[in-house]
């Protein structure tokens, strides 16, 4: 009777660990209604495990593209195991549909208004209707917490579900001192910047969002800092500027912008940056490199973005090269760098000196050497260029032209569409040149990138290969 007990214990025990893992593998947040984050009905939606009872999820409303803001759709969850997704539309019929990045190759089955699909792993997505990119759903299922919070303690600053300012209003910014993790919650709005500077050892971690900011975080002369898991809503200026920073870790975080100057992840004179699997919707540049900028020198290096989804309504998905040191002797350079599986979902932008999916920009007496962009797609350039290297002078941006580029490989890239402008490879003057670039199995509509036919080029350019 022991054993039978015994065996019973261990079946319940085991049982009830099963169900309680199962529960865990799956994490709706809470609704926001008493944060003020408005709601957009144009979908409902609905997450479960496979078998299990389906959660519904709060459509979070969110604005895109500054040419027109429009208003679309944001859900987010947590999952650590296989799960089914429904959304269904609420207004008007579906006679198309696309999920993208198309690369991830999502099926799905379609009854009337509504459509389920299943997730094999979290990942980023734009769920589209009828071909509309500016009312979307973008679905956030996003990897298992692994470290929580529940209050604040030494060392720990908490923002728990609920709406949070600065304590010292009409401030805008809560500063963050070295040594300590920042953690919002599922369901905590932040309506301030979250500043860190002059710090070290610094962990801004979560599920939160960050609310219509100035700028959502700010990193400036510190080092050994890490973002991950948060949502940037609408700021004014950057969703993540750096300045002098070295050591920083950006994983997980989404960001939406509709604004001027509202780029995503901009980075000046920084050195030793992972950028890992975040969604940037941003109408300015989604990531930009850059040297000098105000209070920032000594050129930036050892960067890596990867694994990761770019939307540029307006602008640049990558921008590498501009500003710099223009009073140095020498300059100051930009440099080792990888892009590396990245899906590129839109270039939207109607002056042709800012165009290019991928843009090396050189100026302001910078030199700029050893990049690399590695299996790369591109789905759509509304207006644009795919590639842009370029030695320029840019009396906007610039008092002096940019010094060079040299050894850039872009290698695995794809691209379909058509209407684009022509790419771009052209150095300044015989002294101010590009050299060693290599295009290598490039794909443009399945046909492989034979020659530099179609390209606007120039006699300064030099050993330029193609494979």
């Amino acid at each position: 009777m022991r054993n039978s007990k015994s065996i019973s214990t261990i079946v319940l025990f085991t049982l009830t660990a099963c169900c309680l893992n199962l529960h865990a593998q799956l994490v709706a947040y809470p609704d926001s209604p008493n944060t003020g984050m408005p709601h957009n009905d144009d979908y409902t939606v609905h997450v479960r495990i496979p078998g299990g009872e389906w959660k519904d999820l709060f459509e979070y409303n969110i604005q895109v593209d500054m040419d027109n803001v429009q208003n679309a759709s944001m859900v987010q969850f947590d999952m650590g195991s296989p799960v089914e997704v429904m959304v269904k539309k609420n207004n008007g019929t579906i006679r198309e549909v696309a999920i993208r990045p198309l690369n991830n190759h999502i099926a799905y089955n379609q009854m009337q208004n509504t459509i389920i699909f299943s997730l094999d792993k979290p990942q980023y997505l734009s769920v589209e209707f009828n071909g509309d990119r500016l009312h979307n759903l973008h679905l956030f299922a996003n990897p298992p917490e692994m470290e929580k919070y529940t209050k604040s303690t030494p060392g720990v600053i908490y923002f728990g579900p609920g709406v949070h300012r600065p304590a010292d209003l009409p401030n805008n910014q809560i500063r963050i001192p070295s040594n300590t993790t920042v953690y919002l919650a599922p369901g905590a709005v932040v309506k301030a910047k979250l500043l860190v500077d002059k710090a070290e050892n610094v962990r801004i971690i979560g599920r939160g969002i960050l609310d219509h900011p100035i700028r959502g975080i700010e990193i400036t002369d510190s080092k050994n800092v890490l973002v991950d898991g948060l949502t940037v809503v609408n700021p004014d200026h950057y969703t993540i500027f750096g300045g002098g920073s070295t050591g920083v870790t950006i994983r997980n975080l989404k960001s939406f912008s509709c604004k001027g100057w509202s780029d995503g992840i901009d980075m000046m004179c920084c050195n030793k940056i992972l950028i890992d699997n975040v969604f940037m919707r941003n109408s300015d540049d989604c990531i930009a490199f850059y040297a000098h900028r105000w209070n920032y020198w000594g050129g930036t290096s050892d960067i890596t973005v990867q694994n990761s989804v770019l939307w540029a309504d307006v602008a640049h998905p990558i921008n590498i090269g501009g500003h710099g040191d223009p009073d140095s002797p020498i300059g100051e350079t930009v440099e080792n760098m990888t892009f590396r599986n990245v899906d590129i979902l839109e270039q939207d932008e109607d002056d042709p000196a800012y165009q290019g999916c991928m843009a090396v920009d050189c100026g302001d007496k910078n030199l700029v050497r050893n990049i690399l962009f590695e299996d790369i797609r591109v789905e759509s350039i509304q207006e644009g260029r795919l590639f842009h290297v370029r030695v320029r002078f840019n009396p906007k941006y610039d008092k002096q032209p940019g010094r060079g580029i040299e050894n850039v490989t872009f290698r695995n890239i794809t691209y379909n569409g058509v209407g684009e402008n022509p790419s771009l490879i052209q150095g300044l003057d015989a002294e101010r040149i590009i050299r060693n670039v290599t295009f290598e199995n490039v794909f443009i509509n399945g046909n492989k990138m034979k020659d530099l036919k179609g390209f606007i080029t120039n006699e300064f350019i030099k050993d330029i290969r193609v494979k």
